[in-house]
């Protein structure tokens, strides 16, 4: 009963996942939970600690011009994160260096491993993570096309459910059902210990609180239902604060915060957009890396209804945030286009100046890149852990990248202009 409960438990599984900390330049691996399941993850491990941190990466001109700022925004979505991780690896490929990264749930976990250490080892660090996080599922053969390779994604999925994540998280000794009331074993059905170990092993937390790239996670207080984005630039980041953003209920518990309890962000939002410009102070291009895509075609199986329902409770609203914002801005552009017609004598009219003050911003563009599921992929894609889809997934992102960048002319000739707009180059 219990394995039934969890199953359906962690179909809503969006987020959380694991980073990682340097102290003093020495790297720890984690003890695994089973050591023939993590020979692997060790192994990646192993090659991260040898990254030879002296040696400049190869690296070539930027394929479109950038503008002062540029963003990385990630949205939320447990497994399907390695995505993310494939945009970031293209982008750093093409030599597009990221100043500001803003994540919700899986996207903060990815967006620490960016933000907590140095260039030359980022894509070190998050291939570590992702290959530690799908080492106790490893490649196996498929027969029967489409039909077997949803039966196996499907296995992948119950084994995670009943088993968990090595280095992430477990499942508890007894169903919160069970437990007493207002204990932690209470309040989920897993238990994510071992998260923190693999962010400390991942994340240098001092680079990520105080070097050049500005981060922030999302994440909902649980009493009062307010949102909140824990800021680099205000406050102090650590491990609980990427836990924060990835809690979500009723799978994984809830992580305290100075005396608070804080959910999974994605209850509230799961795309950062926001944030990255109500904070923004200069001309900004924004790669938005969704996980969920808006539009699909109609279901014709009860997996595929699973499927389709959680896509649209996770990207509407994004698509909805994207838009609302985007629209703001070209009104505020409309009107700044009128002010710049008025005569000089109204220009210190106190209505004027009041109007230009709440006009003034500064273009933006936004380029969104969306992971669009294969015909096998149900509604537990995203806690499907297996080594296979996790490098599929990585590959997808970069192959978004490179399709975006052979046709990104109109988003050069935007960020020339100085126009603000939305692009979705990736269809």
């Amino acid at each position: 009963m219990f394995l039934v409960l969890a199953l359906l438990v962690v179909v809503g599984l969006m987020t959380t996942t694991i980073v990682v900390t340097v102290r003093d330049g020495y790297r720890r691996t984690p003890p695994c939970c089973n050591v023939a399941r993590c020979n692997d993850a060790r192994t990646a491990a192993e090659d991260f600690n040898m990254a030879d941190i002296d040696s400049p990466p190869r690296r070539r001109k930027a394929p479109l011009p950038l503008p002062d700022k540029v963003a990385l925004v990630l949205q939320g979505g447990g497994a399907l994160g390695s995505y993310q991780a494939g945009v970031y690896e293209a982008l750093d490929a093409a030599n597009i260096r990221i100043d500001q990264v803003a994540g919700i749930s899986i996207g903060a976990v990815n967006a620490a491993l960016i933000a907590g250490n140095p260039p030359e080892l980022r894509v070190k660090a998050l291939r570590a993570f992702w290959d530690r996080m799908s080492a106790a599922l490893p490649t196996f053969p498929i027969w029967g096309g489409d039909l077997g390779r949803e039966w196996l994604h499907e296995a992948s999925a119950a084994f995670v459910a009943s088993f968990g994540v090595p280095g992430f998280f477990a499942p508890n000794l007894w169903s919160p059902f069970l437990a007493l009331p207002g204990s932690g074993a209470a309040l989920s059905f897993y238990d994510t210990a071992q998260l923190a170990h693999t962010l400390n092993d991942l994340v240098d937390w001092e680079r990520l609180n105080t070097g050049p790239m500005r981060i922030a996670v999302g994440a909902v207080e649980v009493e009062s239902g307010n949102f909140h984005y824990f800021d680099s630039a205000n406050e102090r980041l650590d491990a609980r604060h990427i836990m924060a953003s990835g809690a979500l209920p009723p799978g994984l518990p809830g992580v305290e915060i100075d005396g608070k309890l804080w959910w999974d962000g994605g209850l509230v939002s799961n795309t950062p957009l926001s944030h990255i410009l109500d904070t923004q102070d200069a001309e900004l291009l924004v790669f938005q890396v969704d996980l969920f895509p808006a539009a699909a075609p109609r279901p014709t199986t009860m997996m595929g209804v699973m499927a389709r329902e959680k896509e649209i409770r996770f990207s509407s609203r994004t698509r909805q945030v994207s838009d609302a914002l985007i629209k703001l801005r070209r009104e505020r552009e409309a009107i700044r286009r009128v002010l710049d017609k008025l005569p000089d004598d109204l220009r210190t009219d106190p209505d004027v100046v009041a109007l230009t003050d709440m006009a003034r911003e500064y273009p933006v563009n936004v380029v969104q890149l969306i992971y669009r599921a294969n015909d096998w992929e149900s509604g537990s894609r995203d806690y499907e852990f297996s080594a296979r889809t996790m490098a599929e997934h990585w590959a997808a992102g970069r192959e978004a990248v490179a399709a975006t960048i052979d046709r990104s002319e109109l988003v050069a000739a935007n960020i020339l202009d100085g126009k603000t707009a939305a692009f979705d180059l990736g269809r």
